[in-house]
């Protein structure tokens, strides 16, 4: 079970969280890029790569047998934050998609580059499993 952390008197954070309290065993989940299972890119969309490197989320999760739901934090690193803004609907409702109505401890960075070729984003995470 996690504890949303959200001060008295703070604006409510628009999708993600100020913090989380958990316990529990703890999964570490690389950056993933949005490439399929062969390391493929089957897009260069923005959007398109979110998904994908969302689902390479939760198919690591799966292998903890748990869901998205136990994700405490995501670290998402982008090539352009202006692509990111502008594709902000579209991401959104990519991520629901993918995650659900859960929303974690999240930061964005903007970068100079990635080390894959072609990837416009990556994203890591960490779980916590209860």
């Amino acid at each position: 079970m996690h504890q949303v952390l959200q001060p008295p008197g703070w604006a409510r954070p628009k999708g993600y969280v100020n913090g989380i309290v958990a316990s529990g065993r703890m999964v570490f989940i690389a950056g993933q890029v949005g490439w399929n299972a062969a390391e493929r890119f089957e897009s260069d969309d923005f959007v398109d790569q979110a998904r994908q490197a969302l689902s390479n989320i939760v198919a690591v999760l799966a292998e903890a047998e748990v869901g998205p739901d136990t994700i405490t934090r995501m670290t998402w690193y982008v090539l352009d934050k202006t692509e990111y803004l502008g594709r902000a609907r579209d991401l959104g409702a990519a991520y629901r998609e993918v995650i659900g109505d859960h929303y974690p401890a999240m930061s964005l960075v903007q970068v100079a580059g990635l080390v894959e070729e072609g990837a416009r984003l990556e994203i890591e995470a960490t779980a916590v499993i209860p």
